[in-house]
């Protein structure tokens, strides 16, 4: 029987980012945004992974506006992330981590919808805001899981994505109907067109 929740994924949600590595504090690229699937320990640099996890599945970690984030080109793979709200933040398709506090000015007054777990507001019609929430929900009620069906394959080899529905999938982007749908021929005039004026030849003198 397959796990809901791969072993690694609770270490990745607690894990610390954008540290610096104190093996390789002098280094120009020594911040911490690395995470090994298979050795499920802390966070590392760019120079950490050469040498210690050459070979190993990793995943990249990201920021945005100080938070977490993960590529969803990378997390689909070893991940069913569906349910999961995701967003493009330069130019690149996204998911956060873990739950990100709700502004107290902002209200869900209004709003069609909104985490399951963390009640934060949702730009479509997603379960969850982020990965640690949808954690929570299935540890809660066990009606979905993080894990990879049949029906994902075409992700792993990375020809096609997996979201829940085709409004979702053209989150932000615009139906690609809409935009390319070609111009109408306009239909032949039923109407009959006017005569010209007849000219008269020239009387004679």
């Amino acid at each position: 029987m397959e796990m809901v929740v791969p072993p690694w994924l609770e270490s990745l949600l607690s894990a610390a980012f954008f540290t610096i590595c104190p093996r390789h504090r002098e280094a120009p690229r020594s911040e911490c945004n690395m995470f090994c699937l298979d050795c499920n320990t802390d966070s590392f640099c760019f120079y950490c992974r050469s040498t210690q996890h050459k070979d190993h599945p990793v995943i990249q970690i990201r920021r945005s506006s100080y938070h977490d984030v993960v590529r969803v080109a990378e997390i689909q793979k070893v991940l069913d992330i569906s349910g999961v709200q995701t967003y493009v933040i330069n130019s690149a398709r996204v998911l956060f981590l873990n739950e990100r506090p709700q502004p107290k000015s902002s209200t869900s007054k209004g709003v069609s919808h909104l985490c399951e777990i963390c009640g934060r507001s949702l730009l479509d019609p997603f379960r969850f805001c982020s990965l640690g929430c949808k954690l929570v929900g299935i540890k809660n009620s066990g009606d979905t899981d993080f894990n990879l069906s049949t029906k994902n394959e075409e992700i792993r080899d990375g020809k096609a994505r997996r979201l829940p529905s085709k409004e979702e999938e053209e989150l932000r982007e615009g139906s690609q109907q809409d935009m390319y749908k070609s111009t109408p021929i306009p239909p032949h005039s039923t109407s009959r067109r006017r005569k010209g004026i007849p000219h008269r030849a020239p009387l004679g003198p």
